[in-house]
């Protein structure tokens, strides 16, 4: 039941909106997309005057919860989006008169623009139709007197989106190999507080402060105690929410792990940038909106600049994997795939698989949600050109939908890896020089 205090749709708008007044005393709750740099963006959202809360809820009574709120032909993503905040909202924790949503959109394709809509489908169906569900988007689909981004905050963002994907990246080099279990996790969780309570603070934000905490961070997670052991690297590339969700994936990176293996994740930064660059691409291929093209040429650039900038940092450690910069990225997917290949994750799929290869991460796993259209085009579509090219690459396609399949699948790969490894190492026993008898006598 709604109560006089309840927001409705205005006639000039067809959905309740977050209000200034919201903002002051409402919760946002926030989909579990990417635990790191979603987790920081929270924090920082708060020195803004945003009381965000990241959902870590899992299990399989999250995609049951989404399954009877939304039609069951709709994807795997969108159910356990949805299943995930009515599972919050109906668990009796939260007010529901002083809680709104939140979801990300690029209007694009496929979810990236109906997913707002099924979300306040669902609400409705649930009694909870009231509930403001905000668009995070820059391409400004819908308006929230409550929720605005202005530059410095959108500056700031970008910033936090850096130190989670280095974080991450970081975590995931150490993880199989620390002698006490958890010091990368305890040390992100760490930085995620130090850096949540610098960003957004008044006054102008300092880039020398930005670099030297990248090398701090970076400093910081080399000291921790590692033991060497002789791993499978596991790039993991796929749809945007799959690839990054553990609630998607099924725990993906944890799995791995526990099967001694390393994961390879790229970074949220490069599908930022990948945004970027279409936009470019659509005003030299379409002759469209060509009166930006300047500046987002500018802004191109400067995004290349700071990704360049943390690659230089990690490489002058010298002990942690850098970056590929992504205009290297970009130059590895024409020779299979155009750039104008933009539906969904696109043409940067095929492009971080081929990355990944040439880094010396042979062994991939493409995730993508059971019957997504556009990365079976883009991922499961280009494995055979892909290996064709690169002979040694071993990719295995998961469509997330029954997780004992799933994990089959991941085993069976990772069985691969380590027998291909095993030949390697035996066929390089056989060819090295054997010392002569004579030669064993004489010495």
């Amino acid at each position: 039941m709604q109560n006089s205090k309840t927001p409705e749709a205005t006639p000039a708008y067809s959905y309740p909106q977050f209000t200034e007044e919201m903002r002051k005393t409402y919760k946002i709750l926030v989909p579990n997309m990417l635990p790191v740099q979603l987790g920081l963006i929270c924090r920082l959202m708060k020195n803004y005057g945003y009381d965000m809360e990241l959902l870590h809820t899992e299990g399989p009574n999250i995609a049951e919860q989404g399954l009877r709120n939304v039609h069951n032909d709709t994807c795997y993503p969108a159910i356990l989006v949805i299943g995930q905040f009515l599972s919050a909202l109906l668990s009796g924790k939260y007010d529901t008169h002083k809680v709104a949503l939140i979801m990300f959109q690029t209007g694009g394709g496929c979810r990236a623009s109906n997913y707002i809509y099924l979300i306040r489908k669902a609400l409705k169906k649930a009694n909870l139709g009231y509930i403001p569900v905000i668009s995070l988007s820059l391409a400004g689909i819908e308006k929230h007197p409550g929720f605005t981004l202005g530059p410095k905050m959108l500056k700031n963002m970008l910033y936090a989106t850096l130190y989670g994907d280095l974080m991450m990246s970081l975590a995931n080099q150490i993880k199989p190999y620390e002698i006490t279990r958890g010091d990368a996790d305890r040390l992100t969780e760490k930085w995620t507080n130090i850096l949540g309570g610098e960003l957004g603070m008044k006054g102008h934000t300092n880039y020398r402060k930005i670099k030297q905490n990248y090398k701090k961070i970076i400093d910081d997670f080399a000291k921790i105690k590692v033991e060497h052991k002789d791993t499978v690297k596991v790039g993991i590339v796929g749809e945007i929410f799959v690839k990054y969700s553990p609630l998607a994936n099924n725990g993906l990176e944890k799995f791995l792990l526990s099967e001694g293996a390393e994961p390879v994740v790229p970074g949220l930064y490069d599908f930022l940038m990948y945004c970027v660059y279409n936009t470019l691409n659509e005003c030299v291929l379409y002759k469209k909106n060509t009166a930006v093209y300047p500046i987002y040429k500018f802004i191109y650039r400067i995004l290349c600049k700071k990704k360049r900038d943390v690659i230089e940092i990690i490489k002058k450690n010298g002990i942690f994997e850098a970056w590929t910069p992504f205009e290297e990225i970009v130059a590895l997917a024409p020779d299979l795939i155009s750039t104008a290949v933009k539906m969904g994750e696109g043409w940067l799929l095929t492009a971080e698989m081929l990355e990944l290869g040439k880094s010396g991460c042979t062994n991939i796993v493409c995730t993508q949600p059971f019957g997504c259209l556009p990365n079976h085009i883009c991922g499961k579509g280009m494995m055979k050109p892909i290996k064709e090219k690169n002979p040694n690459i071993n990719i295995v396609a998961i469509d997330y939908a029954s997780r004992v399949n799933q994990e089959n699948r991941l085993k069976l790969m990772l069985f691969n890896a380590r027998r291909v490894k095993e030949e390697i190492k035996s066929n390089e026993a056989k060819s090295a020089p054997k010392t002569s008898k004579n030669a064993v006598k004489q010495a």
